[in-house]
């Protein structure tokens, strides 16, 4: 006795790949880790170009507590921008995850109530 093939085993690699859920832990590191460098990157240079001038990144300092344009500052805006990236990048993961799932789930709902829409007419 042979089994029909499931769903999944007709559809085509790229497919598969498309609509596969993003790993939440690994798109926040990511996130996380481009948004600290971002910032620790941005500071230093803003810190090499204008060391004396008041610099509108100091407004950060609103946002991210200890954060000034120094070398300091670099450092403790790197690690709040890793801790808002991840979650971020987390929540972004998550949401994308959720919107997919449910997607699928409409779209296969729909199409068994359209094939099984006649079955009252068969009895």
């Amino acid at each position: 006795m042979t089994l029909p093939p499931s769903s999944t085993d007709a559809m085509p690699q790229r497919v598969k790949l498309a609509f596969a859920p993003l790993h939440k832990r690994a798109f926040g590191t990511a996130a996380g880790i481009a948004a600290g460098l971002g910032l620790f990157v941005v500071t230093i240079v803003e810190l090499i170009r204008s060391p004396v001038e008041p610099s509108p990144l100091s407004l950060l300092n609103q946002y991210f507590a200890g954060y000034s344009v120094s070398l300091k500052g670099a450092f403790i805006g790197f690690f709040w921008g890793l801790a808002t990236g991840f979650v971020m990048g987390w929540f972004l993961a998550f949401s994308r995850n959720f919107v997919v799932a449910a997607s699928i789930f409409w779209i296969r709902t729909r199409a068994d109530l359209r094939a099984n829409r006649d079955f009252l007419d068969h009895i």
